[in-house]
């Protein structure tokens, strides 16, 4: 089981032998591989998609970490409550309110503006569960900054956490996302039950 990985230069990176270390064991144990081929951009968004167990944030947070890729990534607050809080925040969590989401895309959109690397990766069903359409944040803030959508996968039947589509938005929802759609299509969820392809 061979990885394949190219990361240009441009990309924020972590240089952590103890981290390196965590994730690839996790994956290794797992029988998971990585094909990750990322645009040499200091900034963009990346969406991780299926979203259906909680096993997605274990295999996709140990691919980051074997990447020593630097992100920055939004959860629910209540995950960052109680001692592991720290940590979730060390590794790049930020949280988010779903109680009041209002400023979460003008905030992002201004700190892509003010770094000169930013990589923020979303989740963009929200949630576990069913949801037969997806949010648009993660569109919204791609396109008020400027920088390309990364698609990010994680597929069960394959055991592989990749990257797909590449695309900066251009206002059409529809046109962009239905390449990005019928990718994936033909990826396998934990859950598939709990995973929809909006009909464009």
């Amino acid at each position: 089981m061979t990885d394949r990985i190219e990361i240009g230069a441009t990309i924020p990176r972590w240089h952590n032998r103890f981290l390196y270390w965590l994730g690839r064991t996790i994956l290794r144990s797992a029988g998971w591989r990585i094909d990750v081929r990322l645009p040499d951009l200091p900034k963009m968004v990346i969406i991780a998609a299926p979203h259906t167990s909680n096993w997605d944030f274990v295999f996709g947070m140990a691919a980051v970490l074997t990447l020593q890729v630097r992100l920055h990534w939004y959860a629910k607050h209540t995950l960052f409550q109680g001692w592991y809080g720290g940590f979730f925040r060390w590794l790049g969590g930020l949280p988010v309110d779903r109680s009041a989401p209002g400023g979460v895309v003008e905030q992002t959109t201004r700190a892509f503006a003010e770094r000169p690397q930013l990589i923020i990766a979303i989740a963009p069903e929200g949630t576990r569960s069913r949801r037969e359409r997806w949010k648009h944040g993660f569109y919204h803030m791609a396109r008020g900054a400027n920088v390309p959508v990364v698609a990010a996968y994680i597929d069960y039947r394959r055991r592989e956490v990749g990257i797909g589509p590449v695309f900066t938005p251009t206002g059409d929802w529809a046109a962009d996302m239905k390449p990005v759609f019928d990718f994936y299509r033909g990826i396998q969820p934990r859950r598939p039950g709990n995973f929809a392809i909006e009909t464009l």
